[in-house]
């Protein structure tokens, strides 16, 4: 295990691999990071509102889709500039959008929350060259939307609930058969966030509150853990050459001082060598 970058990052966040970059976001410092392992640069753009992910989006080279509180943007690192996509839902609710992912056929899933934490107003939405559609609603946090390598399950977290759902998915993107995965229960101030899939079929879930993360098997066994020195791990991702490196965004949020002192590295940037790989990142296709 090593701390890549030590960069205290608030809210660290949906990590991405893409063109030997690491990327992902700090949401409540509202900034967009990356990082090249190969020459150790590091790059930062600062967001207009809280960010919480970053998608590559095909036909437009270097731009991504990013998801501020009030919607979603389009975003060129060399251009500059957010651009409004797209709007998820009105400023009433004091929702934010989460966490992300792309799957196979291109279509960009992600979810809303409640920026206060107590509401259920958070909901699972699908985004493809069709529109925006809603695919499961009444959520406080959501989080963790993955896909299994045979694009046929698809998994969503509800991180208060402690809960991770498998869904059936079809391939024209319908959702059905929403079932419990998994109930996380290794104590009572570690909640499940955000999850990948690795190339096995295995779910790989960031534990807040848990210090590491922990490997499902496609039936919901814990078979691994991974340790790490931050109490507020958020979200993996695999990158390297061969998708065998794991990396960890973590979180500075909700700690006091004296857990700071004691774990200086929370906020970081961890990576740990795997012997399985993960799957590759999908671009979003709008047309």
């Amino acid at each position: 295990m090593t701390c890549v970058w030590d960069l205290k990052a608030t809210l660290g966040e949906g990590p991405i691999w893409l063109n030997d970059t690491l990327w992902f976001v700090d949401i409540k410092g509202q900034k967009i990071h990356g990082f090249v392992p190969a020459s150790g640069d590091k790059l930062g753009f600062t967001a207009p509102e809280p960010v919480s992910f970053l998608a590559p989006l095909a036909g437009a080279p270097g731009s991504f889709i990013v998801g501020l509180k009030s919607g979603l943007h389009r975003f060129n690192p060399i251009m500059g500039g957010f651009l409004p996509l797209a709007t998820v839902e009105g400023p009433a609710l004091d929702n934010r959008t989460n966490d992300a992912t792309v799957d196979a056929q291109g279509r960009l899933w992600f979810g809303t929350m409640h920026d206060g934490e107590t509401n259920t107003t958070g909901s699972l939405y699908r985004m493809d060259a069709e529109g925006l559609a809603r695919m499961d609603k009444d959520i406080c946090i959501t989080n963790g939307p993955c896909v299994s390598p045979d694009g046929k399950t698809f998994y969503h977290t509800d991180t208060l609930e402690k809960t991770i759902y498998a869904f059936d998915l079809s391939e024209d993107g319908l959702l059905s058969n929403k079932r419990v995965f998994v109930k996380i229960a290794v104590g009572d101030d570690v909640y499940p966030d955000g999850s990948v899939v690795d190339s096995e079929g295995y779910l790989w879930t960031a534990l807040w509150g848990g210090f590491g993360a922990v490997r499902f098997s496609p039936q919901g066994e814990a078979v691994a853990r991974i340790e790490l020195p931050a109490p507020n791990v958020t979200k993996p991702c695999f990158g390297g050459p061969d998708l065998k490196t794991l990396y960890f965004t973590t979180a500075r949020k909700g700690l006091s001082d004296e857990t700071l002192a004691q774990y200086p590295l929370a906020g970081g940037v961890f990576a740990v060598e795997v012997p399985i790989a993960g799957q590759p990142q999908h671009e979003v296709r709008l047309v």
